[in-house]
């Protein structure tokens, strides 16, 4: 699994853990929905700066998220 896959796949879970659409994450964070769609999708890569606005919306610590998408990307394929 690639990266971006492994991060789309985390933030679409803590986006519905929120109870947050694709628009409100969007909209708090400062970013158009259509680019959460292409995260959440593995198309794009994520900044620095668009982590850290992600994660603060999420209620977790940007270091939080990526631990997750380090233990996706460490899950044994099936």
């Amino acid at each position: 699994m690639e990266p971006e896959v492994a991060f789309g796949i985390v933030l679409r879970d803590l986006r519905k853990r929120c109870g947050l659409s694709q628009e409100s994450l969007a909209h708090e964070a400062g970013l158009e929905r259509n680019y959460i769609s292409l995260l959440e999708l593995g198309r794009n890569s994520a900044s620095i700066k668009t982590i850290f606005k992600l994660a603060s919306v999420l209620g977790v610590t940007p270091s939080e998220m990526l631990k997750q998408v380090e233990a996706a990307l460490n899950k044994p394929k099936r």
